[in-house]
């Protein structure tokens, strides 16, 4: 009987080690909120504040993936600036950890919606498809897709690194949305659940409006696990985007706000 019970813990341990070895105990992960301080992020007199709806969404987060067995570097864990170069060394400073900054977006056009993920890095490709893909899923926001930009936090940074923008505070909608406890609470489980690499249950399509139009090299249309495919075609449309010396019209493609990829990049 003994043994019999000796046999059962060495196989309830094995499943269990198993279990948490999938979801990836043993490994860092850097949370970097955006903004902070006297940086509220946004447009300038934006009713909404981004800088403390970020570190909400990264303390969530945190809490999150520590019960799933991983070490967690917060880049600011308090309503503290904190200097680009510094929130880049934090993260440099963990070889072979995963990097994700969290961030929401806004526009003079109040119109404007979805979620949206960036990438620099050829490494980060498949973190960024898995983590755009869950929050997607989870979120009742278009796909604006995933772009590849030189943000200095994803330019700057040696380790895997991810920027993630939650949806438009300045839309009507989203930006209620991000108010609520439960909603900020969603978008931290899915962005767990792209970082622990789980399979999002449903992508909506990429939104019509970007569907219709070249975005040049930086854009990959297919949030899925095939971005090789998806990166053929993102050169295609390069090319098609030099030789055209027409303008996008903001109705298909809202600008970023100015001052926020200023001090991003």
């Amino acid at each position: 009987m003994n043994r019999y019970r000796l046999i059962l813990v060495f196989a309830f341990a094995s499943t269990v080690g198993l279990a948490v070895s999938a979801f990836g105990q043993g490994g860092t992960v850097v949370i970097d909120p955006g903004h902070g301080g006297y940086d509220r992020g946004g447009v300038p007199g934006q009713r909404i504040s981004e800088k403390d709806k970020t570190l909400d969404v990264g303390l969530r987060l945190r809490r999150i993936l520590q019960a799933s067995g991983y070490r967690v570097i917060m880049t600011r864990d308090s309503d503290v600036f904190i200097p680009l170069p510094t929130r880049v060394a934090i993260a440099n400073a963990h070889p072979g950890a995963n990097f994700v900054s969290i961030h929401f977006n806004c526009a003079s056009r109040v119109g404007a919606n979805g979620i949206e993920t960036y990438y620099y890095r050829s490494d980060s490709a498949s973190l960024a498809s898995s983590i755009h893909r869950n929050v997607v899923s989870g979120a009742p926001s278009e796909n604006r897709g995933i772009r590849r930009r030189g943000f200095y936090v994803l330019r700057r940074t040696a380790i895997p690194s991810v920027l993630v923008e939650c949806g438009f505070l300045t839309n009507p909608t989203e930006g209620s949305l991000a108010q609520t406890g439960d909603y900020r609470q969603k978008l931290a489980e899915q962005i767990a659940r792209g970082i622990r690499r789980q399979p999002a249950p449903y992508v909506r399509p990429l939104t019509a409006s970007l569907r219709s139009v070249s975005l040049g090299n930086d854009f990959v249309r297919v949030p899925a696990e095939s971005f090789s495919r998806s990166r053929k075609r993102s050169s295609k449309s390069a090319r098609s985007y030099r030789s055209s010396k027409s303008k996008k019209s903001e109705s298909s493609t809202p600008r970023k706000k100015k001052h926020k990829k200023s001090s991003e990049e």
